[in-house]
């Protein structure tokens, strides 16, 4: 099917956030299906005279997975920088095995998976990774947590201070700065490992159902809140998820895998918006996904 194209949201970029990591143009994109990489691979959402600071992610017929246990074979897709795309599928069809590729903690069988035009031979800092569990060290406060990133690329303990700081502030958690993970409620310290993500300015941001073990309402938040921290950042997100509706609000594009391959790459009508749900095309895009999961 085909959706109508959009003007994405701007995500511009600040001057504030720079540093590793741990761990508008108008037109229509291209469709892809496995085996024929076709996107237009234009920055979404951003105005035309600002920066990009996004990169762009791309896997040229490559086989993904264990020698013994491949999990996705002939994956043609490039991710241009500033996009946001999400990723569904059935379980076990290979989402995480694709997100660990593009992290580098996993290497291709056959093909290539490039950075920028670059092969990745392995984990970089400028490609975060945010996990279902949100992987805080127990005895480090909220806000040691979030300078660790910063801490280990050298940055002076003043002015790694003053960051986490001031994303702890933008993600709503300034009271609870000096806070122990175990004091804080999950919904919290996902927002916490949402600030160590992207403090050091990540190009790339992979999350790994990042919001799946939260109650309906919080995760509600929780998307509201990763739309509005990544406003501002220019980072390309790649974005695993259970969540048909979840992925169609927060993706410019939407992956949809199946059996052992990539099925197609759709774009999204109206991504971000709360009002869009009932939108036809968002309607009809939602019933075509659901339809590819169940097939």
């Amino acid at each position: 099917m085909s959706t109508s194209s959009e003007t994405r949201e701007t995500r511009e970029t600040p001057g504030t956030s720079s540093g590793t990591a741990v761990g508008p143009t108008t037109g229509r994109a291209t469709d892809q299906t496995t085996g024929h990489a076709g996107h237009a691979g234009h920055a979404k959402g951003r105005d035309a005279g600002a920066p990009v600071r996004g990169t762009r992610l791309t896997l040229r017929a490559a086989t993904l997975g264990r020698p013994d246990a491949a999990a996705l074979a002939d994956v043609d897709l490039d991710v241009p920088p500033g996009e946001i795309l999400t990723v569904v599928g059935p379980s076990g069809c290979g989402k995480s095995t694709l997100l660990r590729t593009l992290a580098g903690l996993l290497p291709a069988l056959t093909g290539a998976v490039e950075q920028d035009g670059r092969p990745i031979g392995g984990p970089a800092a400028d490609r975060a990774l945010v996990f279902q569990e949100d992987a805080l060290l127990p005895w480090r406060t909220l806000l040691a947590n979030v300078e660790l990133p910063l801490a280990i690329q050298g940055t002076p303990r003043a002015d790694r201070r003053k960051l986490a700081a001031d994303w702890l502030e933008r993600v709503g958690l300034a009271d609870r700065a000096r806070q122990l993970p175990h004091r804080v409620s999950g919904g919290q310290r996902q927002r916490a490992q949402l600030a160590r993500a992207l403090a050091a300015g990540p190009r790339a941001v992979l999350m790994d159902e990042p919001f799946g073990a939260l109650d309906a309402q919080t995760r509600a938040g929780m998307q509201d809140l990763l739309v509005e921290v990544l406003r501002g950042t220019g980072a390309t997100v790649v974005f695993v998820t259970h969540d048909v509706d979840e992925a169609l609000f927060l993706g410019d594009r939407v992956a949809l895998l199946g059996a052992g391959s990539l099925v197609a790459v759709r774009d999204v009508p109206r991504p971000r918006e709360r009002a869009a749900h009932d939108d036809p095309a968002r309607v009809a895009l939602r019933h075509a996904v659901l339809t590819s999961l169940n097939t």
